[in-house]
Order: structure tokens, then C-alpha cells, then sequence
């Protein structure tokens, strides 16, 4: 399998925090993975870690997600240190842990045409209101998000954000109380295509929960998502992707045993 990348999502694919782990049923021994202000914040089922050691050993597993670096710091997952990480929805290349300059001239190359940063903040600023907003964050200078309260947006809001948004070549992602708008040429099915040429990676396998993850689970060879988040609400589906039978931090598991199950023989995962 030495030739395999494995690509996953982090939260609410692979990790949980106390709240996300209770989208299913949750009933068995977990191990916690982030600690957030001397916090227990992300966790991962015992099956799953103990299945990513020993997965992690025979392929090439890439952590990807749209936290930050520093974000993406704050977790430790079972087994060594992944030689390659894809933070900041592609934005940044993590090589053993140090941001990749090359790739970093290439997106910022690419970002160069699209609506400025500035430009969305000033307009998100001005539409996300106090009465369903916690506070908007810049990620990393390539993109930003809000946190919300889901329950107070009002109606038609997200739809009426995403239309602006893709007007303006950029995207959103509502993801538990995050609300991401990220610009279109930023995208982890890049990073994942200079991971799997460095690599030369015969065979990609991807696994993640939104809208933001569709680009690279289509990108992949085969892809899974899990029973719940933003593809599984919006009914969203591909030839090539299937999702869980479980929910919640089950769906982590079963993701991991999907993974091994595929790389060791993906004719008949």
C-alpha cells in the first residue's frame, strides 16, 4: 500500500468535539486528540486511532482541513507526525510541519485574481449582524469566517450570502456555527494534486463532510462521506463517493475501516 494517499477531512470527518460526536450514537470509548485552553476539545473513537497507526504506517496519510496551521497544531492524531499537512482549505502546505514557500508563491499567485480579502470582510461585516454573529475571523490572510448562532440566522440568509459570494468568485460553507467564505481558486483538491505528484501516489482516496470537501472528494479515486454535515443535509452525492451507515464520531470509525478496507484491496471497496 506504499503507494496510496489517504486524504481526510478533520472535523466532524475524523475528529469530534463534545458536541459533534453526539450527531449519532455515541456509546463507546474514545481517545482525546485536541486540547483548547486547557480543554478537552476534539476526539477520535479508540477503533479509529488504533486503525490510523496502522494505517498511517503502510500508505501516506495527509490531515486536511480548513483550520488554520495554528489551528490544525492544536491536534495530535495517533501514530508519527504526518510528513504532509493541507491547512487553510488548501491555502497552506504543511512539509513536516513548516509552510511549504513554493506552494505559497503558487496560491498566492492564484489568488492574485480574485475579489480581495478586504473586499468580502467589508461586505460580511456589514451583513452579519450582532443579533446571530459571535465574531468574524480572517484565516491565515486567504479567506474568513464567521461564528454564528445557526438557530438565530434568519431566513434565506445563507442562500442570499452564497449567491453574493459566487457572483464574486468565492464560496460559502456553513459547518456546525462557522459560516466560511473562501475564494474558488483556493481549493484542497490542488494541494491534494501536489501531494499526490510528490508522492506519486497510484492510488488517492479522500473522505469529508462539506461543501468545501466536494472538490477534493471528486478529485480522488474513490471518496466517502460521513452520515451528517453539509453534503449529507444537502443530499449530495457522486459516482465515486459513498458515506457511512453511522453518524457522529461512528461515521469517524467507519471511515477509517473504509479507508483500510480500500487501500488494501480498491476494486472491491
Amino acid at each position: 500500500m506504499t503507494s496510496v494517499l489517504i486524504a481526510s477531512d478533520l472535523d466532524r470527518t475524523l475528529i469530534y468535539s463534545n458536541k459533534a460526536r453526539q450527531l449519532g450514537a455515541d456509546d463507546g470509548p474514545s481517545t482525546c486528540v485536541e486540547i483548547h485552553d486547557n480543554k478537552q476539545a476534539s476526539f477520535m473513537s479508540v477503533a479509529a486511532a488504533e486503525q490510523l497507526v496502522e494505517l498511517s504506517a503502510a500508505t501516506t496519510f495527509v490531515p486536511v482541513t480548513t483550520r488554520t496551521a495554528d489551528q490544525y497544531r492544536r491536534v495530535t492524531l495517533p501514530g508519527p507526525p504526518p510528513r504532509y499537512a493541507i491547512v487553510a482549505n488548501g491555502g497552506v502546505l504543511l512539509v513536516d510541519g513548516v509552510p511549504d514557500k513554493s506552494w505559497g508563491r503558487h496560491i498566492e499567485r492564484g489568488l492574485a485574481e480574485s475579489l480581495k480579502l478586504d473586499d468580502v470582510w467589508s461586505h460580511v461585516a456589514q451583513v452579519c449582524h450582532s443579533e446571530f454573529t459571535v465574531k468574524l475571523r480572517n484565516a491565515s490572510g486567504l479567506f474568513c469566517y464567521a461564528v454564528v448562532r445557526p438557530d438565530r440566522l434568519p431566513e434565506g440568509f445563507v442562500d442570499d450570502i452564497s449567491g453574493w459570494a459566487a457572483e464574486r468568485g468565492w464560496r460559502t460553507s456553513l459547518q456546525g456555527r462557522k459560516l466560511y467564505w473562501v475564494p474558488d481558486r483556493l481549493t484542497k483538491s490542488a494541494a491534494l494534486a501536489e501531494v499526490a505528484s510528490r508522492t506519486s501516489a497510484s492510488l488517492v482516496l479522500a473522505a469529508g463532510d462539506s461543501l468545501l470537501d466536494v472538490d477534493m472528494l471528486l478529485a480522488a479515486d474513490r471518496g466517502i462521506h460521513p452520515r451528517h454535515g453539509e453534503l449529507h443535509d444537502q443530499g449530495w452525492s457522486a459516482p465515486t463517493v459513498t458515506s457511512t451507515t453511522a453518524s457522529g464520531i461512528t461515521a469517524g470509525a467507519e471511515i477509517v475501516n473504509w479507508f483500510s478496507v480500500a487501500a488494501e484491496s480498491p476494486v472491491r471497496a
